[in-house]
């Protein structure tokens, strides 16, 4: 719901931008056009990454396609550095030696007014999503949403709220303008909101990239994966524990258990696959993999 409505706000916000900049021939509002343009098209990307990574494990894939949500969200974050930022710094260099007034500069600011709103509501549905889930997992909201692995919740996110600060820098250059009667404040406008995309993209590219290589889950979700393995009736230690992000909030588990009893090897193997179908019907849990630990190996303590 948080990416269909992104996606709308910004495909509104990308026309009003364009119909002003062509009106009012302002450098920051051809970046902010840009900026939604951009936006617009990168929603469509993270909607496929949601489906992809909905998608059921199978034999070609035994760990799920949720890493394809990362490749999409990849996709999506160069969409914001190549069309938002290269293409807003480049007009506002361009922009730079050119003395041209704003013309009809109220209607510039009810455009920057009305997609502020529309920006807001955005950001302000993934703002709350975001503050409870880290609530729940006692961290800050900045924290969870930097280490997230809900790659669509991080974009929505740091796009929106670059979408707010874009705004403001727009409005602040096209208002220095006016007073000051320097075109090029115009023109810098525009080349600070293609550096804040730039910034914005470089992060998300780079979150994206770690999930794709593979990331491995907090000390404190590790911490209470654990304890939940030893929880669970037969399982008397743990020795080793891997757990890796194979998509938005979906695990892929590694362990090597020391069950309860001396049990024949037939009955073992069938109580370490029923304690792997239990695990399994986690939510969180894509895949389970268990082995039996060697008696000189130490305990695990979490």
């Amino acid at each position: 719901m948080t990416v269909v409505f992104a996606f709308l706000a910004n495909i509104l916000i990308a026309v009003a931008k364009t119909i002003a900049a062509a009106l009012t021939s302002s450098a920051s509002l051809v970046a902010e056009a840009a900026h939604s343009w951009a936006d617009a098209g990168n929603e469509v990307f993270l909607l496929i990454a949601d489906r992809t990574a909905e998608r059921k494990k199978d034999a070609n894939h035994p760990l799920g396609y949720g890493r394809g949500a990362y490749a999409w969200s990849l996709v999506a974050a160069f969409g914001i550095f190549t069309v938002g930022a290269i293409v807003s710094i480049m007009h506002g260099i361009q922009q730079l030696g050119v003395d041209e007034p704003v013309t009809s500069p109220g209607i510039a600011y009810g455009v920057l007014a009305v997609s502020f709103v529309l920006e807001a509501a955005s950001f302000l549905q993934a703002f709350i999503r975001s503050r409870r889930l880290a609530h729940d997992r006692g961290a800050s909201t900045w924290d969870y949403v930097v280490g997230t692995s809900d790659t669509t919740l991080r974009a929505v996110f740091f796009e929106d709220g670059a979408a707010l600060i874009g705004l403001v820098i727009a409005a602040s250059s096209i208002a220095l303008h006016q007073i000051t009667g320097v075109a090029a404040w115009d023109a810098i406008g525009s080349i600070g909101v293609g550096l804040l995309l730039g910034v914005v993209a470089i992060v998300l590219i780079g979150r994206n990239m770690a999930f794709l290589i593979g990331t491995t889950v907090s000390p404190e979700i590790r911490a209470r994966a654990g304890r939940a393995l030893l929880e669970t009736a037969d399982i008397r230690r743990v020795t080793y524990l891997h757990l890796e992000y194979v998509g938005p909030n979906r695990l892929f588990v590694v362990a090597e258990i020391d069950l309860a009893g001396d049990a024949p090897e037939a009955e073992v193997a069938r109580r370490l696959r029923d304690i792997e179908r239990v695990i399994e019907s986690h939510t969180a849990v894509e895949s389970v993999v268990l082995s039996l630990s060697v008696d000189d190996e130490p305990s695990l303590e979490f």
